[in-house]
């Protein structure tokens, strides 16, 4: 079952530039095995080594949240489309003033 995956500027480098690929997988879990088999090292970026969700790896079936749901075990269908968001944290904080 072909699944669209939408890939983000970080791991574009790991796809060849591909901003969007196809893999095949009844769950999410085995839609990124899938990945791992086309584009060795993407496991590695989006799963820790005991094979769970790294922390600040977002996932979205369907504009849904996995985190809301099944998480890895959520089921996928052909043509669906799974997000891959990288959630970003920190920046500083500026005050701008206007000079007198």
């Amino acid at each position: 079952m072909p699944v669209n995956v939408l890939i983000p500027q970080p791991l574009r480098k790991l796809t060849g530039d591909q901003t969007k690929v196809t893999a095949a997988g009844q769950y999410l879990r085995e839609v990124i095995d899938d990945l791992e088999a086309s584009y060795p090292g993407i496991k590695e970026r989006l799963l820790d080594e005991e094979g769970n969700r790294r922390r600040f790896i977002l996932f979205y079936v369907n504009g849904e949240d996995v985190r809301f749901g099944e998480d890895l075990d959520t089921p996928v269908n052909d043509g669906y489309e799974i997000s891959i968001i990288p959630a970003v944290a920190g920046g500083s904080r500026r005050i701008y003033r206007r000079p007198y």
